[in-house]
């Protein structure tokens, strides 16, 4: 049994390190995903969405402003961006808004900023740019017009429901409540929906940052030959993201591993922007497209992010804005207070506080709805998919939550939206249900309670020791 104590040192050093990261990165998390649901609910995106279908300059750049103000979950933005095209945007724009809305978002840069610094912020706002101009040239290359046209009807076997107008301007919207209960809802949706992501992102990365050593590293990229060091790693690490299985925000952390054991910068702005070509969405990918067009959907995203990371790293080394040093600034194992502490506190106070928010009672229903499989939050005027059951619309973020509401997984609401006549009030969440609808217990004081679903059941009967 003497490998015990090894073992452990091994496994506490490494969530050691993953945890410092996330120590250094809590408040930037927080406010880059509340400012996102802040976008999300005050910005209205009916307009961008009505002039995406034909391909324009003016309408590639509208296209990349409604993948900003979007949601930067990797998932949800293939979804959307399938529901675009399905909706009668162009095939270019609907993949220009699909890499926007997980490389150009709020969130993604604040946290690339604190975990790698300035210059790689400043190559991933620039690389983003060259990516998009180059899908804006090449989709054409990999999907000629009598493929893009089957590509359509093939989608349109599985449309997505019709988009419902919204009605009101950003200065309206400023001037609602209502507003800002939602953009709470979308801030702590979107964080439920990619919680697993940024958990393994920030474990695998401080595994690989203390346990791996450089030379393993060096038998995949290659170091020390200038321009060819940089464009194999620039090829390779796109592939590296493949088998990763970490995606949108939670690939960062991976990068900064990545950029600390001697991958070319160009590699490293390769492998962030390969968050869509995950293993997990390439099976997405062939579940939209078919499996021809899922492959060439993968070498152009391959090719624009891997041309797009070299070009990216040639320039700025040209410019000598490529870090002198190695030493990624939150991979130290320490957790600095001062202003640090401050910050957490704050951000965990924030955090708080709009979950709060987001549980209020109020009917949005006309604006947003709750996926009731991951719990984020979805634009009821585009979902990607709505399903009917015993009366109730649920809407979904992808096909994948919507797939795994028909093969009977429970939601975790069976009501999307506080019903304002409800004679009950769920004592969990306080929404209010109509007692002869919801589900029910009977507490340890003998009273009967109604729930909105069967989570909040299964919570109140656990907070109690009650049998389910």
């Amino acid at each position: 049994m003497t490998w015990i104590g090894p073992a452990a040192s091994w496994i506490g050093t490494g969530l050691r390190e993953s945890a410092a990261m996330v120590w250094i990165t809590w408040w930037p998390l927080v406010l880059g995903f509340t400012l996102s649901g802040l976008l999300q609910s005050f910005l209205p995106r009916d307009a961008l969405r009505a002039q995406l279908g034909t391909t324009t300059p003016a309408s590639v750049a509208k296209a990349s402003v409604l993948g900003v103000i979007s949601s930067s979950c990797s998932y949800a933005a293939s979804a959307m961006s399938r529901a675009l095209f399905a909706r009668g945007s162009s095939l270019t724009n609907s993949l220009v808004f699909m890499v926007a809305s997980t490389n150009l978002v709020i969130e993604l840069g604040i946290v690339l900023y604190l975990l790698l610094g300035w210059q790689f912020l400043a190559a991933q706002l620039a690389g983003g740019v060259i990516m998009i101009v180059a899908l804006a040239l090449l989709t054409a290359v990999f999907f000629r017009g009598n493929q893009q046209r089957d590509l359509y009807a093939h989608v349109l076997e599985n449309a997505p429901p019709p988009v419902q107008p919204a009605c009101s301007t950003w200065r309206e919207r400023l001037a609602t409540r209502r507003h800002y209960r939602l953009a709470a809802r979308y801030t702590i949706g979107d964080l439920t929906m990619l919680r697993k992501e940024l958990a393994a992102g920030f474990i695998i990365a401080g595994f690989l940052s203390v346990h791996v050593p450089a030379l393993w590293w060096s038998h995949i990229f290659f170091t020390g030959h200038g321009t060819a060091t940089a464009l194999e790693n620039a090829v390779l690490a796109p592939l590296v993201a493949v088998v990763s299985f970490v995606c949108s925000v939670g690939n960062i952390p991976l990068a900064a591993a990545l950029w600390a054991h001697g991958v070319a910068f160009g590699g490293v702005i390769a492998f962030i922007f390969a968050d869509l070509v995950t293993l997990p969405l390439l099976l997405i990918y062939r579940r939209f497209y078919g499996t021809a067009a899922a492959a060439r959907l993968f070498g152009l995203l391959w090719l624009v992010m891997s041309g797009g990371g070299f070009l990216t790293g040639e320039v700025f080394r040209g410019l000598g804005l490529i870090p002198s040093s190695r030493h990624a600034p939150a991979l130290t194992g320490h957790f600095p207070l001062g202003a640090t502490l401050v910050a957490n506190v704050v951000a965990t106070a924030l955090l708080v506080t709009l979950f709060a928010v987001s549980r209020t009672p109020g009917d949005e229903s006309d604006l947003a709805a709750r996926d009731p499989i991951c719990g984020m939050s979805v634009d009821v005027t585009a979902p990607v998919a709505t399903r009917t059951r015993a009366g109730t619309t649920y809407y979904f973020c992808s096909l994948r939550c919507a797939e795994r509401f028909d093969q009977g997984e429970e939601p975790t609401t069976m009501s999307m939206h506080d019903d304002p006549h409800g004679d009950a009030v769920d004592p969990i969440c306080e929404m209010r249900v109509n007692s002869a609808e919801a589900l029910s217990a009977t507490g340890p004081d003998g009273e009967m309670y109604y729930f909105c679903g069967p989570g909040c059941r299964r919570a109140y009967l656990a907070l109690h020791g009650l049998p389910s």
